[in-house]
């Protein structure tokens, strides 16, 4: 049986065939063909904070084993997967102004706030990056409540890929496997892939001709918008010349897409689609924002009737409220982590090279200084990092440490991330990367 590694080999060089190209890194579903470990990377963030107390086993002060610890209620679905688990606490992020959220400022290390643009680019576009090129090097999904899906399908508050530069969510189950599966599909799917495929094509060549017409100071704004379009109808042509293995991960569609009882119909079918992304090879980094990183949300299919920002304002540890959510959250990472974990790889599994960031926008609680930011790691990324333990600091390292600490990981030579010298002596008592976490 072929192992992922071979099978994407080989559908690479059909795909490189196919769009008269030759056979190089560049042309291929994933560069990481070439080596002998690729890597991918999930951020997943919840808003409305993560108070500690809902991660840390009971009585655990000191940094220490997990072995004999007994997970708390809220995360007990990760009981089984604790020897990959790595609960970090005592990181801060006091600089980015966190409150209702810090926004682009959770991934970005830097001040964030509603309506505040990205300063510069995030860590999951940072990492996309230096990781083995894909045909979407960053997908970005998000949840929320189905008003707030399907009047903004699409929005951008997470993830950026430099100083005004936002990348969007997708919200919209229905139009994100358009954009990923439409070419493949059949029936009414097909005709509104094919449509929307024509707009797109339209829009992009409207807005190109218009925008030579802009005085210059507005051209590069709009050069972005008209990127945007570039962007997407380029997707649409790459993942055309790999249809036929794109099948075999394409998820069913069913009801939850057309007809959701509940926004957590959409929920699942969004984060269905992010994991085919990860397991076909479409791309190696995915964010996922439940809430989308805002102060609003929705959990009606868990019996949570309360939603928006009053979820915010609850306490979380032994809330039967939050128990609900976090234990949903855990579903989803075990779910994420048994997918990964039935595709070979190398010697190994997809999971076995493979990291899940698990934090919140909103550091430990809505309405926090940022003083303390708890984060949990599953999987070490190719045995980079230390799993099986609980890591307590001293809250004098930021987030940006942790975000460098990945990205040396990656490969990436680099002691600050999107932190200057000036700002490092007032909120950074180290340089480097966090050496607690790593082997």
């Amino acid at each position: 049986m072929l192992n992922r590694r071979e099978m994407l080999r080989s559908m690479a060089v059909g795909a490189g065939a196919a769009m008269g190209l030759p056979f190089a890194p560049e042309n291929l579903l994933a560069a990481s063909l070439n080596n002998a470990t690729p890597k991918r990377i999930v951020f997943f963030m919840q808003n409305q904070g993560f108070d500690p107390k809902t991660c840390i086993p009971t009585g655990m002060t000191n940094s220490g084993s997990l072995a004999k610890a007994k997970l708390p209620e809220p995360i007990e679905a990760l009981e089984p997967y604790k020897d990959r688990l790595h609960i970090i606490n005592g990181l801060h992020g006091v600089h980015t102004s966190p409150s209702h959220s810090a926004f682009f400022g959770a991934l970005g290390g830097y001040r964030g706030g509603d309506g505040v643009p990205p300063s510069a680019p995030t860590i999951d576009y940072e990492l996309s990056k230096a990781l083995p090129q894909t045909l979407l090097p960053h997908l970005c999904i998000g949840m929320d409540s189905i008003e707030n899906m399907t009047t903004k399908p699409t929005v951008a508050n997470l993830s950026a890929s430099g100083a005004g530069q936002p990348i969007f969510m997708h919200s919209n189950p229905n139009h994100l496997y358009q954009m990923l599966y439409g070419g493949i599909s059949t029936g009414d799917i097909r005709k509104q892939h094919e449509a929307r495929s024509n707009v797109l094509s339209q829009i992009e060549s409207l807005a190109a001709a218009k925008g030579r017409s802009l005085p210059t100071t507005d051209q590069q704004r709009y050069g972005q918008y008209v990127q945007g379009f570039k962007d997407v109808n380029g997707l649409r042509d790459r993942l055309d010349t790999v249809s036929d293995h794109l099948r075999q991960f394409a998820p069913e569609v069913d009801e939850r897409y057309t007809n959701p009882e509940f926004e957590t119909d959409w929920h699942d079918a969004i984060l269905d689609l992010g994991i085919s992304a990860l397991t076909s090879g479409i791309t190696n980094t995915l964010t996922i924002g439940s809430g989308r990183g805002e102060i609003f949300g929705a959990w009606k299919g868990l019996g949570v009737e309360q939603q928006g920002h009053n979820l915010g304002h609850m306490k979380q540890p032994d809330n039967p409220i939050w128990i609900k959510i976090r234990q949903y959250n855990s579903r989803m990472l075990v779910r994420i982590m048994e997918a990964l974990e039935a595709v070979p790889e190398g010697s190994g599994t997809m999971m076995d090279h493979t990291l899940i960031v698990y934090t919140s926008n909103n550091a430990d609680y809505q309405h926090t200084s940022g003083k303390n930011w708890p984060v949990m790691l599953l999987g070490n990324f190719d045995g980079a990092f230390k799993t099986g333990c609980f890591t307590q600091l001293d809250g004098k390292r930021p987030i940006n440490a942790l975000w460098s600490t990945l990205l040396r990981a990656a490969g990436q030579n680099v002691d600050r991330f999107n932190m200057s010298q000036q700002l490092a002596k007032k909120f950074d008592n180290g340089a480097g990367p966090l050496k607690e976490l790593l082997v």
